[in-house]
């Protein structure tokens, strides 16, 4: 019995493991298709540019794109001096690229 509840543990450890994997992948290949977006790459450059984001490691920084992108989009906001409703609709429209 005590085997059992092990054996079913240890599934669903691996289980959850796998899903994590997975989200940290898909955020990426999100990061990757919305930068390619930006950058209007079609054919045979997106396809080289969506394989090098995607095996590329991350920045030394620890930084990911959209913590790049929020740092940027703050800075503007700044510099236009935006407050309330309406620096939250330009943040919005910029963090969506």
């Amino acid at each position: 019995m005590k085997l059992a509840i092990a054996m079913i543990s240890l599934a669903f450890a691996c289980v959850a493991g796998t899903a994590q994997a997975a989200t940290a992948q898909q955020t990426k290949m999100k990061e990757c298709n919305a930068t390619a977006g930006e950058k209007a790459l079609k054919g045979d450059e997106r396809k080289a540019f969506m394989k090098e984001c995607l095996s590329a490691k991350p920045a030394a920084s620890g930084k990911t794109a959209q913590q790049e992108k929020m740092k940027t989009c703050n800075k503007e906001a700044g510099e236009k001096a935006l407050k309330g409703a309406e620096r939250k609709k330009f943040m919005s429209e910029c963090l969506k690229g």
